[in-house]
């Protein structure tokens, strides 16, 4: 048994230290609805939730401070924190109950990243050591907030296009909508959780093929010249990622 609110952050701090014993450079949570808030009870609301008397305005509360808590747990650990928004999962019904989860079915929904993350970042945002990569499939909130927040705090940066937007079209959209305001060296390169392993080496093919369309017509259109953009592919291809992820070069 756990020892109340306490009691669960050791264990989590316990098995988070596994994972850092065995190399993990970072976490990662997929979240539908985005809201932090800080608690200064956080264990009322815990019992409530081990008990299953919690409302589902209770538990946004509670995750939205384990989501602070964890960020908090990832700065200590030197540990990169990934937080994957916007997608509606498992939203065939039948398919779900047929095939069982990550079918397919998941569907970009409206995201507020702003109002969502500002207590987690108004808590440890402006900490140059922590990193906080934010993937999402709501492609609205890349120029209207993503960007403006990457080039803004100095923890954030932007994932890669994420699910099946890392298509050519995706890819193109992405650059489009982020690189002006949050410039290249706020994006995390690129990287691929996908389960389907055979298409890993195809996708970070196109992901290459991509920033060299876009970098070819920013060269085109005097953005910045020949030399900048080997320097750039080289980034968005490998580099940008190893920093993020903290890899070394």
């Amino acid at each position: 048994m756990l020892s109340g609110f306490s009691g669960y952050l050791a264990a989590l701090r316990q098995r988070r230290a596994a994972f850092c014993d065995m190399g993990a450079t970072a976490t990662d949570h997929a979240i539908e609805v985005i809201w932090t808030e800080w608690l200064e009870d956080p264990d009322t609301l815990w019992q409530r939730v081990q008990s299953g008397a919690a409302s589902a305005q209770d538990r946004i509360r509670f995750y939205g401070h384990m989501l602070i808590e964890m960020a908090q747990m990832s700065l200590d650990d030197g540990l990169v924190m990934q937080i994957h928004a916007g997608s509606k999962r498992n939203t065939n019904a039948h398919v779900m109950a047929q095939f069982g989860r990550d079918k397919g079915a998941d569907i970009p929904v409206q995201t507020d990243w702003v109002r969502g993350l500002e207590a987690l970042l108004n808590r440890v945002g402006n900490r140059a050591d922590f990193t906080l990569i934010l993937f999402t499939l709501d492609e609205a909130t890349y120029a209207r907030t993503l960007a403006p927040m990457a080039g803004h705090w100095p923890c954030l940066r932007i994932g890669p296009p994420w699910w099946f937007h890392d298509s050519p079209a995706g890819i193109a959209r992405y650059f489009d909508q982020v690189v002006e305001t949050a410039g290249y060296c706020n994006l995390a390169g690129f990287n691929d959780d996908t389960r389907a392993f055979l298409s890993i080496p195809a996708r970070h093919d196109l992901w290459r093929r991509a920033v060299a369309l876009h970098l070819a017509q920013q060269v085109s259109e005097g953005a910045f010249d020949v030399s900048d953009a080997t320097h750039l592919a080289q980034e968005l291809a490998v580099g940008l990622a190893q920093d993020a992820y903290r890899l070394g070069r």
